[in-house]
């Protein structure tokens, strides 16, 4: 049984993570974290999960939870992340990130943090969204410049970044595949007199609204015809899936960073 401790453990994700390692055979629940002065602190972390008594509080102390726990699972924020990151160094656990919204210089430093341990960093842990990748790939190699690129994320209304950490990795992939710099044509609101579209720019919109969980689509539109190819998310139980294989997966490898197409063998 792998002891996993859960970051988070009284938010949508943390307690949908709670819950399906209480279902496992194959891990267990080690700790649960949350930020301090949260109600849920001292709370048992199977109970505010609705998942039933699991017999481990939930505390806001990860220090003391790094001799039970041997990978760390963190759906939270990039300065909390990186904060929990640099104590997870220190004890050389494992680690799965799966929080969104890092700053270039945040991003700089989980590189660097993670490269000390082994650890899977994605901005979506489902299989679908991963497999995704690489079959747009593939797409847009073949389809070439003659097909504009679009990427459409719609994410619930309480979500705070924007684009979504997913729909930017899918950007970044389509940008490689075509030999483009995203940075230089990357395109993320039109208003007014725009002009024509660019053959090069690729485009990334955004829709909050309600409960949704996630949707991405890839669009690519020639003369004639176009393509779409669309995840919907209906349940956080993908996300938490994938991060459950995630962490039975990385505690085997040496320490690097690794992401969900490591864990998939998607390479």
């Amino acid at each position: 049984m792998i002891a996993v401790v859960v970051v988070g453990a009284a938010g949508r994700m943390g307690c949908r993570l709670v819950s399906l390692i209480k279902e496992s055979a194959n891990v267990t629940l080690a700790g649960a974290l949350e930020a301090q002065g949260h109600p849920a602190i001292g709370k048992d972390a199977g109970e505010i999960a609705g998942a039933g008594y699991a017999g481990v509080p939930i505390t806001d102390d990860l220090s003391s939870l790094m001799e039970r726990g041997e990978v760390i699972i963190d759906f939270s924020a990039p300065e909390a992340t990186l904060a929990h990151l640099r104590i997870v160094t220190q004890h050389g656990r494992a680690m799965v990130i799966g929080t969104t919204g890092f700053s270039s210089s945040q991003r700089d430093e989980l590189v660097s943090l993670a490269s000390l341990i082994p650890c899977v960093w994605s901005p979506n842990m489902s299989v679908g969204i991963n497999l995704l990748c690489k079959v747009i790939t593939d797409m847009a190699r073949i389809l070439g410049d003659e097909y504009d690129i679009e990427v459409i994320e719609a994410h619930h209304r309480l979500k705070k970044d924007a684009p979504s950490g997913t729909a930017l990795r899918i950007a970044e992939v389509l940008a490689k595949a075509v030999n483009r710099d995203l940075d230089r044509v990357g395109v993320y609101a039109r208003k007014g007199m725009i002009g024509e579209r660019s053959k090069d720019e690729i485009g990334i919109q955004t829709i909050r609204a309600g409960d949704i969980v996630g949707d991405h689509t890839v669009l690519f539109g020639g003369i004639g015809e176009r393509i779409e190819v669309t995840h919907r998310a209906s349940s956080r139980d993908t996300f938490a899936r994938g991060a459950l294989r995630a962490a039975t997966w990385v505690i085997k490898q040496p320490p690097g960073l690794y992401d969900m197409g490591d864990v998939l063998g998607l390479r």
